[in-house]
């Protein structure tokens, strides 16, 4: 009997220290995946995040701006479309002493990625003089990149009072002959965005609202548009001569793009109008989220710079740059205030 239960208790031991140890290696890799999947964004959370960008600035604590900043952020401002280092620069000659905040919404792109879109006044010093309040619609988005919330797009247009509706000669209801109603889009956003405006050309409202997500939003000087509003509102202006370029992209993630460019066309600026819009993949079809526009192109500024440096004029933005004079609408789902 001794010599069984020897035998037996040599087996166990032996099967003890050869077999792989796989459950205690599992636990620390599922811990490693927790960490770096960040909670649900919510609105609260959102408002909180880009507030602590603003208090950054304030308080010139750059280090702790930039390491709010995705690598490869993109700010589109009138002197050019910035990249992370020309923005930490810039923000070093905005001096705000007093921010204020309205009309805060919140948009979630996917699980990874968010939009934050309000009003901001600004006081404050620009290279150590005083400029007056500024008032302007901000939009920034941000992404989840290895379990932290990182600021990855900005633009702001400034606020003007609403326009008044103008009667469209154009049928609403009405889809060229020959033409479907239902346009597929692609991952390519830059591609996306040019058979949004040849909808627009060829009358094709309901290719165009085809094209939106149901929660889509567009930031614009006189409002923010709901999707409706978007589609009813491009029906007033003759895009057929519109000229885009200085085009660019971003990939926020898998599922989410950024397009933006320049506009220009009757009803805009000189130097035309700044433009971006965020494409996501709802269920298998990409579709747009998010538009902003009235962003005036400053002429005197170096031509789509990644470093051009700000003109004489602060705007309120996280990221601080010139603040555009009135701009006309002109966009994928906007219109030049000289249609409307």
């Amino acid at each position: 009997m001794k010599k069984i239960l020897l035998l037996v208790s040599v087996l166990v031991v032996a099967a003890a220290c050869a077999a792989p140890p796989t459950n205690r290696e599992a636990a620390p890799a599922n811990t490693n995946l927790a960490e770096t999947k960040p909670a649900a964004m919510t609105e609260a959370g959102a408002i909180a995040n880009e507030k602590a960008v603003w208090d950054a600035i304030k308080n010139k604590d750059y280090d702790a701006f930039a390491s709010m900043l995705a690598e490869d952020q993109m700010e589109v401002t009138s002197d050019g479309v910035l990249d992370k280092a020309a923005s930490i620069a810039s923000v070093r000659e905005f001096e705000p002493s007093e921010v204020n905040f309205s009309d805060w919404k919140f948009l979630s792109i996917d699980n990874d990625a968010f939009l934050i879109i309000y009003t901001a006044n600004t006081k404050g010093k620009y290279k150590g003089k005083e400029f007056a309040p500024i008032t302007a619609r901000a939009s920034s988005a941000w992404v989840n990149r290895n379990g932290k919330w990182l600021a990855i797009y900005h633009q702001e247009c400034p606020v003007k009072p609403p326009m008044a509706p103008t009667k469209s000669s154009a049928k609403p209801a009405a889809t060229p002959a020959g033409t479907p109603a239902m346009v597929a889009a692609s991952a390519d956003p830059i591609a996306n965005e040019k058979v949004v405006w040849d909808l627009f050309k060829s009358k094709n409202y309901e290719g165009f609202a085809s094209l939106l997500a149901s929660d889509f939003i567009e930031v614009e000087p006189d409002k923010v548009y709901d999707k409706a509003e978007s589609v009813e509102s491009v029906k007033g202006f003759d895009a057929t001569k519109a000229t885009l370029s200085d085009w660019k992209s971003l990939r926020l993630d898998d599922d989410a793009m950024l397009d933006t460019y320049t506009v220009k066309m009757a009803g805009t600026p000189g130097a035309g109008e700044r433009h971006s819009t965020i494409w996501a993949n709802r269920d298998g079809k990409w579709l747009a989220v998010f538009h902003q526009g009235g962003t005036e192109v400053n002429a005197s500024a170096p031509a789509a710079s990644p470093a051009a440096a700000p003109s004489p004029k602060a705007s309120a933005s996280p990221a601080m740059k010139a603040a555009p004079s009135p701009a006309a609408k002109a966009c994928p789902a906007a219109k030049p205030s000289a249609t409307k």
